[in-house]
């Protein structure tokens, strides 16, 4: 626990110092690339067919629940066995997810970027509203539930170096929320976004919670 509220601010600056910032900067080039060059909207004409639709809409279900349940079915196996580095693992999973949280909120707040509708019609990829909570955080850019997805498997993965399954299936798991969400409720670029500031996330995270580790 203490582990987990020290290091909260440090590692939320950490995920935009040095070399990291390139990344989120990255994340914005390539989504300018992919809406002005067309692609976002070609793809959405692309995925939106109810056969692919009902493959991967079970993806936004699983990628808002398991951040919650997935820390704590951690925190309580390792308190009930007694295994600390599954408590901090648990710890540093849900510290993933809040950081994930809070920095596409943030992005979210200011871009205002309008989601996909459901039925096809205008072309409304290119649209922002860019200020201060014109679109609110729950919808836009970057897709929260690539970043979380991302920033979680990232931090799985960097924890267990000698269980390389474990962060591949994470990995797995990251990408199927993240291609679901891009068929459904999000824009191509919007889960690309996501994937890209989710894994900086993840690898300042797991990292931070890896030193800690060597020391139990």
């Amino acid at each position: 626990m203490k582990q987990f509220l020290v290091t909260v601010p440090r590692n939320l600056i950490g995920c935009f110092k040095g070399r990291r910032l390139i990344w989120h900067i990255i994340a914005i080039v390539l989504t300018f690339i992919l809406v002005m060059s067309g692609f976002d909207w070609r793809y959405f004409l692309a995925t939106r067919t109810p056969a692919l639709r009902s493959w991967v809409w079970p993806a936004v279900g699983i990628g808002g629940l398991l951040p919650l349940a997935l820390p704590l079915f951690l925190l309580i196996v390792g308190f009930i066995i007694g295994n600390a580095r599954t408590i901090l693992a648990g710890w540093a999973v849900g510290q993933a997810a809040l950081l994930g949280s809070l920095v596409s909120s943030a992005y979210k707040a200011v871009t205002g970027r309008v989601h996909p509708a459901h039925s096809v019609g205008a072309d409304i990829s290119h649209v922002f509203h860019f200020g201060w909570l014109r679109g609110g955080v729950f919808w836009g850019w970057p897709s929260s539930h690539a970043t979380i997805a991302f920033a979680m498997a990232v931090t799985v993965f960097t924890l267990c170096p000698k269980q390389r399954w474990l962060g591949l299936v994470a990995i797995l798991y990251a990408c199927y929320v993240g291609i679901g969400v891009s068929m459904t409720i999000h824009w191509f670029s919007d889960f690309v976004a996501g994937a890209i500031i989710g894994s900086v996330i993840g690898a300042v995270v797991g990292r931070s919670f890896d030193s800690q580790e060597k020391n139990i």
